[in-house]
C-alpha cells in the first residue's frame, strides 16, 4: 500500500520564512499522512511503560504527552526517524541546514496532533 502525502493549501504566502515553508509544505503533510502510526506508536510506548494513560484528566493526559516527547529521547528520536524517513533526499538537505530547528518544529507539530488526538488513544 502506498501513502501519498496530502495537499494542505493556503499555509504559505508571501510572508512565510524559509523555515516555515519547509515546515508548512514538507513537515505538516508527512505528519498528517503518518497519522494513525504516530496514534500507534503512542499507544504501544504507553503498553510498554505500563501507563494507564485512561485514568488521567484530559489535561494530565495532554500534560503527559508534552512531558513524554520532550524527556524520552529514545521515543522522541522513534518520532523523529517516522518523519525524516519520508523525506526526499532534497528536503533532507534542507532539513540538514537547521536540524535543531526542524526538530523541535516535528516534534511540537507532533504533540499537538496526539494532544488534539486524545479520544484515539
Amino acid at each position: 500500500m502506498s501513502k501519498k502525502r496530502p495537499q494542505l493549501p493556503g499555509l504559505v504566502n508571501n510572508q512565510t520564512t524559509e523555515i516555515e515553508e519547509f515546515q508548512n509544505i514538507t513537515i505538516r503533510p508527512i505528519i498528517k499522512m503518518q497519522h494513525l502510526l504516530l496514534i500507534a506508536l503512542f499507544r504501544s510506548y504507553l503498553i510498554k511503560r505500563k501507563i494507564n494513560f485512561s485514568i488521567l484528566s484530559e489535561d494530565e493526559k495532554k500534560a503527559k504527552i508534552k512531558v513524554i516527547l520532550q524527556k524520552d529521547l529514545q521515543f522522541k528520536n522513534i518520532i523523529l526517524g517516522t518523519i525524516i524517513g519520508h523525506f526526499k533526499s532534497d528536503e533532507y538537505k534542507t532539513y540538514d541546514t537547521s536540524v535543531s530547528s526542524y526538530n523541535r518544529r516535528i516534534l511540537n507539530i507532533t504533540i499537538k496532533r496526539l494532544q488534539d488526538s486524545i479520544i484515539e488513544l
